[in-house]
């Protein structure tokens, strides 16, 4: 029998994700976010931060971090609920 490792769906920093784009200077597409991170060192492409912001893929803590970086804001405002 299959059992489900994640207790809710999606994650919860899509939402800032999409505003941390927005509000980035200049705003970031998805690719270019995607090739942010890419430079960073994570392999990451824009159809993994469309569904990451879709809430229809999970988000590690490496990611989080990488995120936060790569949009210039901390961590804590991309899991914030507000």
């Amino acid at each position: 029998m299959s059992r489900n490792l994640f207790l809710i769906k999606g994650n919860i920093c899509g939402d800032r994700v999409r505003i941390g784009r927005a509000i980035h200077k200049p705003p970031l597409t998805q690719e270019d976010l995607a090739r942010k991170m890419q430079l960073m060192g994570m392999d990451m492409t824009g159809l993994i931060i469309s569904r990451i912001e879709k809430g229809q893929r999970h988000v590690v803590d490496a990611e989080l971090k990488m995120l936060a970086n790569a949009l210039g804001v901390s961590m804590d405002w991309l899991c914030a609920d507000e």
